[in-house]
């Protein structure tokens, strides 16, 4: 394990199978130092803070976001607009924003809208892989080994900015691709 985890700070949106993994991997490989976690439902929340998924329920999502390292957007494609809307004025200049949506031209698209001249630090992903199950009780550790994540980085973002999120998911062990 490193001294310093390379990831002080992350903050999920959406803590079930996909986010909620994500945070439990990182966590696994010693990466990061706290994971903040927010959600549609208290009861997911507290129950991803008792199963150590999250180290604490986030309150005020713009106070999370400014000194956040890294933020995952883990929900449903559909809230993610509404999310990056919320999130965009409060980013901190190192923070780097992903998700785990499963297409990619909506989102980007939404990217676009709320983030404006911040967008380079949007780095797009898709990591494919799923259970049958959803919900915070589903995440697992090993969810990413061995399977792939799609990077879709933009013309905007800095090889720093995609390195980062690149590392971010093979703390997870999945193997990275990088598409258009």
């Amino acid at each position: 394990m490193a001294d310093s985890p390379e990831f002080g700070k992350i903050v999920v949106f959406g803590v079930g199978l996909i986010g909620g993994s994500f945070a439990l991997a990182l966590k696994a490989a010693g990466e990061v130092g706290e994971v903040v976690g927010f959600g549609r439902s208290v009861g997911t929340l507290k129950q991803a803070l008792e199963l150590g998924i999250i180290d604490r329920i986030g309150a005020n999502p713009g106070q999370e976001v400014v000194d956040a390292d890294l933020v995952l957007i883990a929900t449903p494609v559909g809230q993610m607009p509404e999310i990056m809307a919320r999130i965009a004025p409060y980013l901190g200049p190192d923070t780097v924003v992903t998700d785990g949506g499963s297409t990619k031209s909506d989102v980007v698209a939404a990217a676009r809208t709320a983030f404006g001249d911040k967008i380079g630090q949007f780095v797009p992903a898709h990591p494919i892989a799923g259970a049958e199950n959803s919900g915070a009780a589903a995440a697992k550790a090993d969810l990413y080994r061995e399977r792939k994540v799609v990077l879709t980085a933009l013309p905007e973002n800095s090889v720093l900015n995609v390195a980062r999120v690149r590392s971010a998911w093979e703390w997870c062990g999945a193997q990275i691709f990088e598409l258009t």
